[in-house]
């Protein structure tokens, strides 16, 4: 059965899922001692958590009296969906058209233009 393409991410959300991605298992109160400022009170985390949960992006299993959390999706998974998303909205679903618009805003450097030249070449030696 194939995955189920992960909801998107609201900023918010990102912020605990790089927590979350960087410890792997962590407990509400290790969610929020390791967030970068501005801080977010436990019972936020903990209502973030839970949202994240019903999204399918977060799983828990208990600890005693706590629960320990940790990523139900992985990083790459959560990207690949986030640009699918943008790619879907104001791309008409041409990633190409993404990539001429990211190119044109701001000079690649001399090593993105190498990897692009070589995706290129392997994508035309792909189509003889």
């Amino acid at each position: 059965m194939p995955r189920k393409k992960p909801k998107p991410l609201t900023k918010a959300e990102l912020r605990i899922m790089t927590v979350l991605w960087q410890l792997r298992r962590a407990t509400v109160s290790e969610v929020v001692a390791a967030l970068p400022p501005p801080p977010l009170a436990y019972t936020t985390v903990l209502t973030m958590l839970r949202i994240l949960e019903q999204k399918n992006v977060v799983a828990r299993e208990a600890d005693g009296r706590a629960h320990v959390y940790y990523p139900a999706i992985e990083h790459d998974d959560a990207a690949t969906s986030a640009i699918g998303d943008l790619v879907s909205s104001f791309f008409e679903n041409s990633k190409t058209a993404l990539a001429v618009r990211l190119m044109a805003q701001e000079q690649p450097t001399h090593a993105e233009l190498a990897a692009i030249k070589d995706l290129i070449a392997r994508y035309e030696e792909e189509q003889q």
